[in-house]
Parts: structure tokens; sequence; C-alpha cells
């Protein structure tokens, strides 16, 4: 046997199914078909050995091989991998991050997703701040130029933006921003620095922080947001607050299967 390799070692483990599964995870967004040789060298197999478990993948109909030789993987495993992304549970995996936020600031953590009509809350996790934002609740749905979550949504889909900026915009405080040329200018600053602050813009006294969670295709897939007394999300103090909602929603976005973004929300 080649490399030591045996049907199966004394664990009952098939050391040939091992080395394949490591060669399926060689491919990448960045590198979609790798040669033999980049297949052997990044798995650490020879040749033969790298040969003979790619035919057999080729015939199981996993891999394919391309005019110029080169491997790629096939629909098939995609559709394997779809089962697990079916069973990603965005609020569960949310979850842990909602609630370290909400305990390490006292504040109230919310989930957002977008939707047709606005931000829509799919969970959040109450603070023991003195403030409770008892206006939105899970099922809320807020409209996307006010807010910290549903801005960031807007920043960051063309699509939602284009539509949303093309009706006429409703005042809510006395800091609303219901011009749509000042709002483009607000949305391309919040997305060159990865996160929203809102001061009073929805609501009176109340103010919140929030960052961008993308999917593995790197959409806008919801967003992570802190809010609380307004007078809280001022100062220097906000420092801490902006860093670590983007680095909940960084995580949250890793976890979906974000790839190229930077670890702080960026």
């Amino acid at each position: 046997m080649i490399d030591g390799e045996s049907a199966a070692d004394s664990k009952g483990t098939v050391n040939a199914v091992l080395r394949a599964c490591r060669l399926l995870e060689c491919f990448t967004h960045e590198r979609p078909a790798l040669t033999l040789g980049e297949l052997a060298e990044r798995t650490g197999l020879n040749k033969a050995t790298t040969h003979r478990l790619l035919a057999t993948l080729v015939q199981a109909g996993w891999v394919s091989q391309r005019a110029d030789g080169a491997y790629k993987v096939n629909m098939r495993l995609f559709a394997v991998g779809s089962v697990a992304l079916a069973e990603l549970n965005l609020r569960d995996e949310a979850a842990p991050l909602l609630r370290d936020l909400s305990a390490r600031f006292g504040h109230t953590a919310y989930l957002m997703v977008p939707s047709e009509d606005g931000a829509v809350c799919i969970d959040l996790v109450e603070g023991a701040g003195p403030l409770t934002v008892k206006q939105i609740t899970v099922g809320s749905v807020l409209p996307f130029h006010t807010a910290a979550g549903p801005m960031t949504m807007l920043a960051h889909s063309s699509a939602l933006r284009e539509r949303w900026l093309s009706r006429p915009l409703r005042r809510y405080t006395p800091h609303t921003l219901t011009d749509a040329e000042v709002l483009r200018g607000e949305l391309k600053k919040i997305a060159s620095e990865g996160y929203t602050v809102s001061d009073e813009d929805f609501l009176q006294d109340v103010g919140a922080v929030a960052a961008p969670v993308f999917d593995s295709s790197g959409d806008l897939a919801a967003t992570v947001s802190l809010g609380g007394p307004a007078t809280h999300f001022r100062g220097t103090g906000l420092v801490g607050v902006i860093a670590a909602v983007r680095e909940a929603a960084a995580e949250l976005s890793h976890q979906l299967g974000a790839q190229g973004r930077d670890p702080a929300g960026g």
C-alpha cells in the first residue's frame, strides 16, 4: 500500500475515506479547480495515491476533470452541503452571541433580517439595564431608513436601497433622515465603516449600534444590534460597544460560511 494506506485502522476508521475528505476540503471559492500536483502538495499525499482517490471521486460523481486536466467538485457535493445549510438555524446560531452582548453591556441585543416591508426582528435578548424598548419585539417590522439594524441593511444591499429610497420617507422623530440624497451619503459612510450608530432617529431616547451579517455567498443575511438609552450610545464608551457588536456579527457571518471578510466585520 502506498503511503501506508490500509483499508481501515484499528479504530475502524477508513483511511482512504479520510484522505478523500482531505482532498475535497482543498477546493475553495478562491481555488475552485486544482491540478493533481496541487492537490498532492496540499494534502501531503504522493501523486499515485492522490490520482487513485481522485479517480474514485470522479467515478462516484463528486469530482470531475476539466479539459485542461484540473479537477473541480461537482454539483452533487453542493447538494449534500445544502442539507447542512437547510438545517442551519439562524436564531440558534445567533442566540449565544446575543446573550453575551446583552449580559456584557446590560442592553437589549437584537437579531434582524430583511423582508419586503422592512427589517424584521426575529429574536432579542433583553438586558438588565433600566430601559427596555417595549416598542420593538420579536416580529416587529422596522422601516429601513431608521434605527441601526435597518439602516445597516440598507447600506449593504443595493437592491433594498434603490427600492426603498424611491418612495417617500416617513419622519419618526426630529432626527429621522428623510432626504434621500442625504441618506445616501450616510449609507455610504455606514458601508465603509462596517457599522451603524443610531441616535433617537426611530424612537425618542433610544440609541443603538448594529453590524451586518453575511452568508456564504457574501450577501447580506441579517444584522446584530444592541439598543438602549441614547445617552449610553454616545461618547468614548461607544468604542467598546461598536467593537463588540462588530465582533458578534463577524462571528455569526463566519458560522454562516462567509469568507473574505475582516474579522472586525468590515
